[in-house]
């Protein structure tokens, strides 16, 4: 990862997005100023340079021994105190969104999704945790019963990110599928979590087709072979998963606040498409025709197999 590249890129998107908003609205008062000398561009980067180098499991341990070393305050030779640089933190949620916003991946005609928990506290303490009281909810996985969230991920064979959305872990995987999807077609790979008529026939009127195992007590269908291929490839959003829960860091339960937790999701994220290397699938060009065709086996003319 380029810690340069990312401070550019940053500071870039802030001039021109400010310049974008005076354009469009020149008589609105002006924003508050950055309260620190410490620029607002130096706090993303930090935040994103945590999730990328590994061997920190906390952000104390980050910034106090990597950021404050020698190196680090090179990088950063206006560098603030550990409880200063805490206060800044909420304040760079937005733009981390809207940088977020400019990182989605494009979409191919081929697409996955998934989602994974991100858990706020431990299964024992649910009753007396109050940072994310009415925010979070206990969910079930495969894993089992946990409280916090779901973090909700589309994204293509180049291991981009599409789309992404975090809910109460209670709420149904199929729910913000509708939502996420919009301006996406092709194909898109899901599990058996998302098998639904309704959802299947919502998202063909816009031209993406729901492709899913069936269950054992579903009657057996028929579908061309490159798609079933294709499905049992779907592991790479959970190899996607277990990078920004592992090498990421995006799941802990040490969070003091629900914006530091948000902050600390978004950034990980980030980091995420700045790597050097993302998983993916290759495809060769007879088969992204094959894909291009109708959604129909028949049409298709290829050999088709049942799930």
């Amino acid at each position: 990862m380029d810690i340069t590249q990312i401070f550019c890129d940053f500071d870039d998107h802030c001039k021109n997005a400010e310049q974008t908003f005076r354009n469009s609205f020149p008589e609105a008062p002006n924003p508050p100023a950055w309260p620190s000398k410490f620029s607002l561009s130096e706090v993303v980067t930090i935040l994103v340079m945590y999730h990328h180098i590994n061997g920190f499991r906390n952000f104390k341990s980050f910034y106090i021994l990597y950021i404050c070393s020698e190196s680090g305050k090179r990088l950063f030779p206006d560098l603030v105190s550990y409880s200063r640089f805490v206060e800044l933190i909420p304040l760079a949620l937005i733009p981390l969104m809207n940088l977020m916003n400019t990182r989605i991946g494009s979409g191919t005609g081929i697409s996955f999704v998934d989602s994974t928990k991100i858990v706020v506290c431990n299964n024992k303490r649910i009753n007396s945790n109050k940072v994310f009281q009415n925010l979070a909810a206990r969910g079930k996985s495969t894993m089992g019963w946990f409280y916090g969230f779901k973090l909700h991920l589309i994204i293509n064979e180049k291991g981009e990110i599409l789309a992404c959305k975090v809910t109460p872990g209670n709420v149904d995987d199929r729910q913000p599928i509708p939502e996420m999807t919009e301006g996406l077609t092709g194909k898109l790979f899901g599990d058996k979590g998302y098998i639904s008529e309704k959802l299947t026939k919502l998202l063909l009127e816009g031209g993406l087709q729901l492709i899913t195992p069936i269950k054992k007590n579903m009657q057996n269908k028929l579908i061309p072979l490159l798609d079933k291929i294709i499905l049992r490839k779907r592991s790479i959003i959970e190899t996607i998963n277990d990078l920004l829960k592992n090498n990421c860091n995006i799941d802990h339960s040490r969070h003091r606040s629900p914006l530091n937790f948000m902050v600390n999701l978004v950034s990980g994220l980030i980091a995420y498409t700045y790597r050097e290397k993302l998983p993916s699938i290759n495809f060769s060009p007879k088969d992204r025709e094959l894909l291009s065709n109708s959604c129909s086996p028949i049409e298709q003319n290829v050999p088709c197999l049942s799930i």
